[in-house]
């Protein structure tokens, strides 16, 4: 055993990693690349720096940091101190920061000067440090400090979720969750030492921080970029040397809408993680930028859970239950339902502490117990999972369940949309219209008449869009998922374009 198949929390993880891969370089943020011993050196001595200020094992310590290196330090450092690490999302203000700030109750909050007027506005009573005033903690500034003897199920860090279906809750994440992320998402990836992962995503989503417990798995570079855009992505992927990259579904067909040219091919990515891409987006995108994205199941309460490869994925499909866990398909009231059958997604582990206890202010779950996720999805009989919806997203049309996610992949299809997001709002007649805002693709014209034809010739009709609105930009989440509950609210406006309300084509005005 190496001493990183051994490795249990976070800590250790990083230590063994330290011990053999001491002069590779593990960190490219910013202006700052660390190797592995350097790395571990920095943990040491930022947790000696926070235990000065008197934090103690068990103090959570918030960020509302971007992706930088003093992110970074801190959680490496609360995870050597045996603190906990809560990484807020830097898009939080007023009420919803109000609203975190309870759950998480912080003795100690580090910020950006931009955003610590935020963080006092909020109701913030404990220690603040803000960055580049003198007395923030700093990796260096004291001698290094011998680990804190965590165990596996301690908790490591609380991350909030995303809130785009109700308010944010805080999850508790324990050491060997981020361990167990490091092992399956590099086993699903065949990552190996030679590779670089780029991320741009945000540190407080798990998505990105878990990439950090990945290249520990493997000896592998992990440069974090600042935050996506989708004008420099492929020239930042390749000024990095990366070999994966990390997306979300959403980004996809953004990077698709860029008018093409020669940094499409101009780097070394070949595989990519992507959640929730649109089948129909799939082989356009491998061919067009030489990157082949796989697809999984998990969330910041579990694992990779679901997954694909690079050898193995289909289009449009999660992928099949990876080893260590179990999942079912399970009706509205949990009782499992036949392959094919569209049904809710309840998951469970088989490796100690791979999911998160529970929420902030809840009692823990039973480790071995079945987690509901929310998501609607269908077995196949071979064994590979297809994605449905988010079952709050579903729209209920006609006595019809509709797939928000398949109307939109059917509108994505359109040679003019680059991005689109479906969404119920009221009907008269006491149930839900299927209603779309669509983004054009940069120099594109849509006619709306003319997508609700080719809406109709791939979808039943009452899955049809009865509205249809374009829009500058769809309302994203910082870890770009869509906001749907601002389109839901907004809802018709004197934009939107109406076709005639039981007929499978045709236009009325805008109502």
């Amino acid at each position: 055993m190496n001493g990183i198949a051994d490795a249990t929390t976070l800590t250790r993880l990083l230590d063994a990693a330290a011990t053999r891969f001491a002069d590779r370089v593990f960190l490219r943020v910013g202006d700052v690349t660390r190797t592995y011993a350097q790395s571990r050196e920095a943990a040491a001595t930022m947790a000696g720096a926070l235990a000065a200020r008197g934090c103690r094992p068990g103090d959570r310590v918030a960020a509302l940091l971007s992706n930088r290196i003093e992110l970074v330090d801190l959680i490496l450092g609360c995870a050597w101190l045996g603190a906990v690490a809560v990484p807020l999302n830097t898009g939080l203000r007023g009420q919803g920061l109000r609203h975190v700030l309870l759950q998480a109750e912080p003795s100690f909050l580090f910020a950006e000067p931009e955003s610590a007027r935020r963080v006092l506005e909020a109701g913030h009573r404990g220690t603040l440090w803000v960055t580049g005033d003198e007395g923030v903690p700093t990796p260096g500034e004291t001698e290094a400090v011998p680990p804190a003897p965590v165990r596996p199920h301690d908790t490591a860090a609380v991350l909030f979720t995303s809130g785009t279906t109700g308010m944010t809750r805080g999850v508790r994440c324990p050491q060997a969750q981020f361990v167990w992320w490091g092992r399956n998402v590099s086993a699903a990836l065949r990552l190996t030492g030679d590779d670089v992962l780029y991320t741009c995503l945000p540190l407080f989503h798990t998505n990105a921080l878990n990439t950090l417990a990945q290249a520990m798995t493997v000896g592998a570079t992990c440069a974090v970029d600042g935050r996506f855009s989708a004008t420099r992505y492929w020239s930042r992927v390749a000024d990095t040397g990366a070999t994966v990259v990390y997306l979300l579904g959403a980004m996809v067909p953004m990077l698709l809408a860029q008018p093409p040219g020669r940094q499409d091919r101009g780097h070394r990515a070949w595989r990519g993680l992507s959640p929730a891409t649109p089948a129909c987006a799939w082989e356009p995108f491998r061919e067009r930028f030489g990157v082949t994205l796989v697809d999984g199941f998990g969330s910041t309460e579990t694992n990779l859970v679901i997954g694909a490869t690079p050898d193995e994925y289909r289009p449009g499909y999660i992928g099949t239950v990876r080893k260590g866990f179990a999942a079912q398909v399970v009706d509205e009231n949990l009782a499992p339902v036949a392959d094919g059958t569209a049904g809710e997604l309840v998951v469970r582990s088989h490796q100690p502490y791979a999911f998160s206890p529970g929420y902030l202010g809840d009692p823990e779950q039973q480790r071995d117990s079945w987690r509901r996720t929310g998501d609607r999805v269908v077995r196949e009989p071979d064994g590979w999972f297809r994605f449905v919806d988010r079952i709050k997203d579903v729209i209920r049309r006609r006595g019809e369940n509709i797939s928000s996610y398949e109307v939109e992949s059917v509108v994505q299809r359109h040679p003019a949309v680059a991005a689109a997001a479906a969404f119920p709002v009221p009907s008269e007649l006491a149930e839900d219209e299927v209603m779309v805002a669509v983004v054009v693709r940069p120099g594109g014209v849509l006619d709306p008449e003319e997508l609700a034809r080719h809406c109709a010739s791939q979808l039943p009709e009452f899955a049809v869009p009865r509205y249809i609105e374009t829009v500058p930009a769809l309302p994203l989440t910082e870890t770009g998922k869509v906001r749907k509950a601002v389109l839901r609210e907004r809802g018709v406006t004197p934009r939107t374009w109406a076709r005639a309300a039981r007929r499978a084509h045709g236009a009325s005005a805008g109502s």
